[in-house]
């Protein structure tokens, strides 16, 4: 399957936002319990561009099958060279590699941006994504225990993390 991964366009936020309502409504990849509304994605995309974060998109055929961004740490300016990413994927474009392609270009731009690590914060549950992260070169550097809330279950967090210049 020929998949193209760009900078994603105004355009994408209608395919975004049912990707990310998705993950909100069936999974515990994010912690959030409400879905978007395509005003409040588009307000997020805007300040992710206005902040000079990137915002990319898997494509197949002018389909949309999965986006990733990543975002400064902590919002302390001592965090500035560590950034935490997301990959949300449609349901039919897991396992594919559609996650692979939207993680290796969002770890080449934080290279090419200077950045010194990447960060993941995981479901401990999903050891899907767990083991994706590893192939990537990614190491489990925390565990919190029951931080999070959702689906009426207490849920732990798993951190994991690139060193980039050890990633060459």
């Amino acid at each position: 399957m020929d998949i193209t991964i760009r900078n994603a366009a105004p355009r994408d936020l209608p395919s975004i936002l049912e990707i990310i309502n998705q993950a909100i409504l069936t999974s515990t990849a994010i912690y959030d319990y409400e879905i978007r509304t395509l005003e409040e994605q588009t307000a997020w995309f805007e300040k992710m561009i206005l902040d000079g974060m990137p915002v990319i998109v898997a494509e197949h055929d002018k389909k949309v099958l999965g986006y990733g961004s990543y975002n400064i740490f902590r919002p302390k300016i001592g965090y500035k060279f560590s950034v935490e990413h997301s990959i949300y994927l449609d349901d039919k474009s897991r396992g594919i590699g559609v996650g692979g392609k939207l993680l290796g270009s969002l770890i080449q731009r934080a290279k090419e941006s200077g950045l010194h690590t990447m960060i993941a914060g995981i479901d401990a549950a999903n050891r899907g994504s767990i083991e994706f992260h590893k192939k990537y070169g990614f190491i489990e550097k925390g565990y919190l225990r029951e931080v999070g809330y959702k689906f009426d279950q207490w849920l732990d967090l798993v951190f994991m993390q690139l060193i980039l210049e050890e990633e060459e």
